[in-house]
């Protein structure tokens, strides 16, 4: 495991990464979700890839990276960006997995590999949407502590700047985006995943020109049991683009 300290808009960021492979000529990216880390995404493919560096990364605020600032999506992707220019590495692939996918989207690879990535805005449930509307009502009256108290599950122990980063990121539209790919593109998806059903990543599909949707059976981290097939996949669809 490694650090590297990255100055960003007057702010230092210090992230925690590790390599695999670091003698290979050709890169890797692979970007946790939100309230992950780089360990589960290591546990998945860190043993797939032979002929690739992979680059295993700690987003800022997550494992063991530092984030004492309120981000955007697009602070992490250029943040994500300086880091690699520390390494000095522009990677032929980058894989992000849920909100590491659509940070890995604004990067724009040769190839681009999302799994169960977010930025397809789902309709919220009525339970939900009455858990927000309290929580407005609880801020507008000063008892800003209590409206917490509804807050997701995703932000349970994180400091305040990361909950405000969450409320940043949990609702943006990445239609745009996904509509700007470039390169080759491989949607790898949970049937059963309720976080970002299957319907988004087929939008997402037709809204990348040179996409390739693949379901496979299992929820939001299906990954983990399909780490062979979705490697194997890469070296197949993406060895054109290297």
């Amino acid at each position: 495991m490694a650090s590297k300290e990255i100055l960003y808009k007057g702010h230092t960021y210090a992230l925690s990464y590790e390599l695999v492979n670091p003698s290979a000529s050709k890169s890797v990216l692979v970007l946790h979700g939100w309230g992950s880390n780089k360990e589960i995404m290591k546990q998945a493919f860190g043993k797939t890839l032979p002929g690739y560096r992979h680059i295993y990364l700690d987003m800022p605020g997550f494992g063991n990276s530092s984030n004492d600032t309120v981000l955007h999506t697009e602070d992490y992707a250029a943040i994500v960006k300086a880091f690699l220019e520390t390494l000095d590495v522009t990677p032929d692939i980058i894989m992000g997995h849920s909100f590491g996918g659509k940070v890995a989207t604004l990067l724009n690879p040769p190839c681009l590999v999302l799994l169960s990535s977010s930025g397809i805005l789902v309709p919220k449930p009525f339970g939900v949407r009455a858990k927000i509307a309290l929580t407005k009502l609880l801020r507008a009256v000063g008892i800003a502590k209590i409206g917490r108290l509804f807050a997701s599950k995703d932000v349970e122990g994180m400091s305040h700047e990361m909950y405000e980063t969450f409320k940043n990121v949990v609702n943006e539209d990445f239609e745009h985006n996904f509509s700007n790919v470039t390169g080759k593109a491989l949607l790898f998806w949970g049937k059963a995943d309720t976080a970002t059903p299957l319907w988004t990543a087929e939008k997402i599909n037709r809204l990348i020109d040179n996409s390739t949707l693949y379901p496979l059976d299992g929820d939001h981290f299906f990954f983990l049991n399909h780490a062979p097939f979705i490697a194997q996949t890469i070296l197949d669809q993406c060895k054109e683009t290297d």
